[in-house]
């Protein structure tokens, strides 16, 4: 078996995007469920993690790991 090529940074920000939006888009189910109207903030946020999620799934395809550090 071989192992797996190391990931890149963007790759791993992708995954921990792509949590959060799952995680969002669950919390947002519940909360209509329940009755609430607070579930509009988790579909702002699933919508924003979802977005970070192609971000940087994109970068890290290409390949432009650059620091954004001064």
């Amino acid at each position: 078996m071989q192992p797996s090529p190391p990931s890149s940074p963007a790759r791993r920000l992708a995954l921990y995007a792509l949590i959060v939006c799952a995680l969002a888009v669950a919390a947002a189910v519940v909360s209509f469920v329940q009755g609430s109207w607070l579930g509009v903030v988790w579909i702002l946020l699933a919508g924003l993690s979802s977005n970070m999620t192609w971000y940087y799934a994109r970068r890290g395809r290409t390949g432009q790991d650059r620091s954004v550090t001064g």
